[in-house]
């Protein structure tokens, strides 16, 4: 969810590790999961299609589009939150978790749209925002009306009469302070994001309880899996001992995974995983493999997969090194390549844009990079995330001044470089490039006004490349993103290689080209991604055993002995003899 989160990991060499991630005689180590099989579209949903013309996508919306989302060849969808709010920060702060937000639609908008999912063979996996809830909810509003209201635990407070309470960094707080005064009752509350979410005190079981009876609610209605958002966070010494002068850069590290969380989750799981067909993922995969693997092994019955983020801030606006982009990746496979289970994601509605970030925007290599990370993302080991709008290879919208900018992070981040009289000009250069607006642009369906996605005013500007870059225009282009993308999802659905099979890295050292071998049994297929603007050559001896070519972005593949040269951006998988 907020902001993008640095992770400190293990330091691992990947030069003696890739091999380990190969299990032996190539076969899968997990028994089969349909969360493993999955291919998960996340949909924004303000920013999919609006059905009413209020400029506001919707559930009708969502739902008028879901043999769009089912031809994609996708399998489950992650719907970020819908539930009433006051829209402080786009729905993460939830007011009423048993209700739809108004602009979004009803509760038999939402079941139709269920069915409709289900009918189609799509899985839909709920964001629950359970960290905080929304200071307008009504558990924070009898919270805060007296010290003796018997909500007021469901919250983190502290007496003003004991002084101000150690510094505690907030990440949407325009001065970086998580304690905010409220004079009702002379005292402080706790909030790590805005100051309209205040963090619920999960210390309480009474609270704990109402948020499985939120979580059974909507199980019983169907609903397939849980994200649960920032919930590493959840558990806090509520002594609130101060913290160390780092605190405001390496929050991560005093913040997540802290004494009592695992306790939290062995409870809900047994109280609503364990009772429904559901699958669950946390956001975030602790600070280290060991955490991770606390959260997601099969032994330890707490969640299904971990969502690591050491991936996110490898991009930078001056560029990124392939060699590292491998590292990590093949890192964290080597970690799970016995237990446990990971997602695999360059994008979501936290990130910029997929091919801005990764790839290259220009017009002359979008539809070949953005081709070529859809390739990756669809080829790895771990349930793909794929976020809306990059089966088109959609693009950064590249806002230049603070006033376009609806995202409250990009708004008090701003606030915050005023007040502390810092870089503006530096700050939004990084905003352009990196913001989280940049991937909350509305779905481009079409070249007409506002790209089809709404007949009034959208609530966020429409990218002017919507003419060139939407849906109906690819769809008429075999040799499209978007039809690179079907290819893939298909590629994926046929070769329980790609999702069960062992991951071999094969030539870490080299600076622009990203092989490696994805086997099961007696399969065996070669991914091979160019991650540069330039001609690349690899040598590998696996070239006389290729067989035949399943996906290449490009009209050719040139192999002159045991060299193969990759055209800009190409992305080729072939099986292997």
């Amino acid at each position: 969810m907020k902001l993008i989160f640095i992770y400190i990991v293990f330091t691992i060499g990947i030069w003696g590790c890739v091999e380990s991630s190969k299990n032996r005689n190539g076969k899968a180590s997990d028994d089969k999961e349909w969360w493993k099989e999955a291919i998960v579209y996340q949909i924004y949903p303000r920013s999919f299609n609006d059905s009413d013309g209020d400029g506001i996508g919707d559930i009708k919306g969502i739902t008028e589009k879901l043999d769009y989302i089912r031809h994609l060849g996708i399998t489950a969808v992650w719907l970020n939150p819908i539930y009433s709010s006051p829209n402080d920060d786009n729905g993460y702060d939830v007011s009423d978790y048993r209700n739809i937000m108004a602009d979004f639609g009803t509760m038999e908008d939402f079941d139709q749209m269920l069915e409709g999912m289900h009918e189609r063979g799509i899985k839909l996996i709920m964001d629950m925002v359970v960290n905080h809830s929304s200071d307008e909810h009504k558990w924070f509003k009898q919270s805060r009306s007296s010290r003796d209201n018997p909500y007021r635990n469901y919250y983190h407070w502290w007496p003003a009469e004991k002084g101000k309470p150690h510094h505690r960094y907030s990440l949407f707080d325009e001065k970086g302070d998580a304690w905010k005064y409220d004079s009702l009752s002379n005292a402080y509350y706790l909030h790590y994001f805005s100051v309209k979410q205040p963090d619920l005190n999960w210390e309480n079981p009474k609270l704990r309880q109402e948020v499985y009876d939120i979580m059974k609610f909507w199980a019983e209605k169907g609903v397939d899996g849980f994200r649960l958002d920032a919930f590493q966070f959840a558990a806090k010494d509520t002594t609130f001992p101060a913290f160390p002068d780092d605190l405001d850069k390496n929050f991560i590290q005093y913040y997540a995974m802290q004494e009592g969380l695992h306790t939290y989750l062995k409870e809900m799981n047994e109280q609503v995983f364990s009772k429904y067909d559901v699958m669950s993922v946390a956001e975030g995969a602790g600070r280290n493999f060991k955490e991770a693997h606390e959260l997601v092994d099969a032994n330890r019955n707490e969640l299904n997969m971990a969502y690591a983020f050491d991936a996110a801030d490898i991009a930078k606006p001056e560029g990124y090194s392939v060699v590292h982009f491998k590292e990590v990746f093949s890192r964290w496979d080597s970690a799970f390549s016995e237990k446990g289970w990971l997602s695999i994601f360059l994008s979501n509605h936290d990130q910029a844009r997929l091919v801005s970030r990764y790839g290259n925007d220009s017009p002359e290599f979008r539809v070949l990079s953005a081709k070529m990370l859809n390739t990756f993302l669809l080829s790895m080991r771990g349930t793909p995330y794929c976020y809306y709008g990059d089966e088109l290879g959609m693009t950064n919208i590249g806002f230049e001044t603070i006033d376009q900018y609806r995202d409250i992070s990009a708004i008090n981040g701003y606030k915050k470089v005023l007040l502390s009289g810092g870089n503006v000009k530096a700050y939004l250069t990084s905003l352009k490039f990196g913001s989280r607006d940049n991937g909350r642009t509305p779905m481009q369906w079409d070249g007409t006004a506002n790209a089809n996605f709404t007949t009034g005013k959208p609530w966020l500007p429409v990218n002017k490349n919507h003419i060139e870059i939407n849906v109906k225009t690819e769809e008429l282009n075999p040799r499209s993103v978007l039809n690179h993308f079907r290819r893939m999802t298909k590629l994926r659905r046929e070769n329980p290689a790609l999702i069960y099979g062992s991951y071999k890295l094969l030539q870490p050292e080299h600076p622009t080209i990203y092989a490696y071998i994805r086997e099961l049994g007696n399969k065996k297929l070669l991914v091979l991604l160019n991650f540069s603007s330039s001609d690349s050559s690899i040598n590998l001896v696996e070239t006389s055993k290729i067989n035949h070519i399943k996906i290449n972005n490009a009209d050719d593949m040139i192999i002159e002995n045991n060299k193969i040269t990759l055209t800009p951006y190409q992305a080729v998988i072939c099986t292997l003899d």
